[in-house]
């Protein structure tokens, strides 16, 4: 606060003076007064916003934080004359660098524009005939607000023992050190930072820097819906995907990264606290780092991203690696080649299939890399060394790789991948970070003696294996050649009567046009092919590098081939010759459910009445595997993409490649090798290996609740905090807003009681303990 002194000044006059100037000083005495008092009030109210001094435009007045840092005011942007309330550097001589907007959505014409704090702690900026154009709707009530403008850039309101708002919750397109970038389930905030619309235009556009906090938390940009950049996940001491953060510390500027089940953020806090800097996101969605240069009295760069070709999301593929300064841009991981030819266009697919039975893979370190995108990830923190990590990946066979999560001191935890990994980028530098692929023991690098330092010993002992590999190859291929249409079947799968016709290579090439590309229904599928019946089918081959392996195969034969229900998949058939393996199904006109449920062109054509026939359509079928067939059965791969719609739009459960079967009054077992896919699966199942009825129950909510918010559970991004489907179902029900949760196409068909008793039925097939989960679910028609 300025401090103002008064000094008192005696003057001896003489006495002809004291009675002619008796009045005078009377008069000059009150002034004095006033203007003292006056300019009081004027300096310790410079900063402070109270409600009997609302800020007008009309009289140009600011705030000014108290060690003059900042200003608030109303101001115009270049190229404009719309007014709005912003934060701007005060002490910089410069173009006025604005760090945070109010109305930025409503702009205000002429200067008519006014602050005013209300008595009970809300602020609020009206225009002309006192139309409000934006308020802080602070859900706190203050008895005796004040709004104040600190050095920090916060505009706070408060009554000196709590605070009711702060502007640093409600960032616009720059932070600045103090200010938080995350999420806070508790309070429903969610601080991102978005994109003015242009240089002129404050209105946010559809750029936003934020912290995915799926998976392991990283760092992106987002277009909308679109992935724009990714800087990796929060290693301990930075992001792994951002260069410069060791810089940035050595220059003064440190990081905060805080995370708990409820909250999540990262900021930036000064060590020098001479240094001016901030974080901007551009109207083009580059992320722009700046610091002031007192002496020559400019911003300068410290740093930006994306910077290069590489920072594109997944320039390379799946398993692909991307050099920004290579010869080659783009390469595949060890134990991986390129799909096509063009890793570019395609990415990369593994040489060797991974061998989990055996325990026999290994790992190859990849340092000074991006870690790949950790959206799908899991992160286990009771894990201390890299050698835990190891372990517990080759313990899952659906582990693709592994990480350290924390690198700062001695290390901790680990991320773990299960899936495909996207988006590598080689750092020249060491900027990076060691990342652990899993390739088959066959793809491991060699470690004997260099090229051209071979022991005398080595002929002798090479040449007889040799001969001993080439003749045991040879019984191998009579063998095969033997029982070729046998080789994916054991002893006891040859016992059980399939009753299934078995058709030859060239009949199947025929009937899908020799899996010309255009009959390709995804990855392996083929189809609408016909047999020379007429027959229209649907075609599963399993490449060599299929992640389907010949257990699953047999399994998926052995399962589908005893099940008949009208919202199960008919399989009609099998290929099984030369290194060949080919399911032949009944072919579904409309493809699976994902390819329309999530298509915003086609979803239309999924109507409420539809959806919920789809609904019950999938739970008759789950009802007949878990209790009605002759042994029980578990899916354990239940998603969207798993259910094929035929002409009428009647569901049908495929792919029982993953599925598990009970007999007597079994009803949940362990496994170690966990398959499947991640956000389907229930807890018990994904962490522990334990699968029963109720881990189909569980995937089955997931998969209701695609279906009527018509979303992915990968993360709902127009969500208060980006969380996933289950989390956003939950808190909207609790706060009585179920509508919100159903997909625009459909709500208009719904009625907030019935969407209300939707939600607590599928809240109850969703929680995390198994316990409290339903064994099945059941409907009322919906008319």
């Amino acid at each position: 606060m300025r401090k103002v002194i008064l000094i008192q000044i005696t003057v001896f006059l003489p006495k002809s003076f004291e009675l002619a100037m008796k009045t005078r000083i009377v008069q000059f005495g009150s002034f004095l007064f006033f203007f003292v008092t006056t300019l009081c009030c004027c300096s310790s109210a410079s900063d402070t916003l109270t409600l009997s001094t609302p800020l007008l435009d009309a009289d140009g007045a600011t705030l000014i934080s108290d060690g003059g840092r900042f200003a608030l005011g109303f101001f115009s942007p270049v190229g404009s004359s719309n007014r709005y309330i912003g934060i701007w550097y005060h002490n910089i001589n410069h173009n006025q660098t604005v760090v945070w907007v109010a109305n930025r959505k409503h702009a205000i014409t002429g200067r008519s524009g006014r602050l005013s704090l209300t008595a009970d702690g809300g602020l609020i900026v009206t225009a002309g005939n006192s139309t409000a154009v934006w308020s802080s709707h602070s859900a706190t009530i203050l008895k005796n607000p004040v709004a104040r403008l600190l050095d920090s850039g916060n505009f706070v309101v408060s009554n000196g023992s709590s605070v009711a708002w702060q502007s640093f919750d409600f960032p616009t397109d720059t932070s600045i050190p103090g200010m938080k970038i995350g999420w806070d389930q508790m309070t429903g905030r969610n601080y991102n930072l978005t994109a003015w619309t242009s240089e002129s235009d404050p209105a946010p556009s559809g750029y936003t820097m934020s912290l995915d906090h799926s998976g392991d938390p990283q760092c992106v940009v987002t277009d909308g819906a679109r992935l724009h950049w990714r800087g990796g996940p929060w290693n301990g001491n930075r992001f792994s995907g951002i260069e410069g953060m060791q810089r940035d510390l050595a220059i003064g500027i440190g990081f905060n990264f805080v995370t708990t089940p409820h909250q999540l953020f990262f900021s930036t806090y000064l060590i020098d606290t001479s240094i001016i800097d901030r974080l901007v996101i551009s109207t083009s969605g580059t992320l722009q780092h700046y610091m002031w240069i007192q002496d020559r009295q400019i911003w300068t760069f410290l740093g930006f991203v994306p910077r290069d070709e590489c920072d594109s999301v997944a320039r390379c593929g799946p398993n692909g690696v991307c050099h920004p300064d290579g010869s080659t841009m783009c390469t595949c991981l060890p134990g991986f080649a390129s799909r096509n030819n063009s890793v570019e266009l395609d990415g990369c697919v593994r040489i060797t299939a991974l061998d989990c039975v055996n325990g026999t893979d290994g790992f190859v370190n990849q340092s000074s890399v991006k870690l790949p995108d950790t959206s799908t990830a899991m992160v286990d923190w009771s894990m201390v060394s890299l050698e835990e990590c190891r372990v517990r990946c080759l313990k899952n066979c659906s582990c693709t790789g592994y990480a350290q999560a924390n690198v700062s001191d001695s290390g901790s935890g680990c991320v773990l991948w299960w899936t495909n990994l996207l988006d590598i980028k080689y750092y020249d530098g060491g900027t990076g970070q060691d990342l652990f692929v899993r390739v088959a023991a066959a793809d491991l690098p060699s470690t004997g003696a260099k090229p051209g330092h071979r022991s005398p010993m080595v002929a002798v002992i090479v040449a007889p294996a040799l001969a001993i590999i080439l003749l045991a190859f040879i019984v191998y291929w009579i063998c095969w050649r033997k029982k070729k249409h046998d080789i994916y079947f054991d002893d006891d799968a040859q016992e059980e009567d399939l009753d299934l016709p078995i058709y030859d290579l060239y009949t199947i090439a025929e009937a899908t046009n020799n899996f010309s590309e255009s009959n390709k229904l995804g990855q392996g599928g083929y189809g609408p092919g016909k047999l020379m019946d007429g027959q229209e089918i649907a075609v599963k081959r399993l490449s060599m590098t299929s992640t389907q392996g010949a257990h699953e195969f047999k399994n998926e034969v052995t399962v589908i081939a005893k099940l008949q229900h009208r919202n199960l998949v008919r399989l009609l058939g099998c290929c099984i010759e030369a290194r060949e393996r080919m399911l032949i199904y009944e072919f579904m006109p409309n493809g699976s459910l994902d390819a329309l449920l999530f298509d915003k062109a086609k979803s239309g054509l999924l109507d409420w009445k539809t959806r919920y026939n789809i609904i019950v359509g999938i739970a008759r079928g789950l009802l007949y595997l878990h209790h009605d067939s002759r042994l029980r059965i578990i899916h354990r791969d239940m998603k969207a993409s798993n259910v094929l719609l035929d002409k009428d739009m009647n569901p049908k459960i495929s792919d029982f490649g993953m599925a598990k079967t009970f007999r007597g009054d079994d009803a949940e077992a362990n496994t170690m090798r966990i398959v499947g896919t991640y956000g389907y699966m229930s807890p018990e199942y994904a962490m522990n290996g334990t699968f029963s009825v109720k881990s189909d129950v569980f995937s089955f909510g997931i998969l209701i609740l695609e279906i009527i918010s018509g979303r992915r559970n990968r993360g709902v991004h127009n969500s208060p905090f980006y969380m996933n489907l289950l989390d956003n179902a939950w808190n909207l029900w609790k706060d009585g807003e179920a509508l919100k949760f159903v997909d625009e196409s459909i709500v208009h068909l719904f009625v907030a009681s019935e969407v209300t008793s939707w939600n607590a039925e599928l809240l109850l097939d969703t929680p995390q303990e198994i316990a409290l989960r339903n064994t099945a679910l059941f409907f009322s028609d919906p008319s």
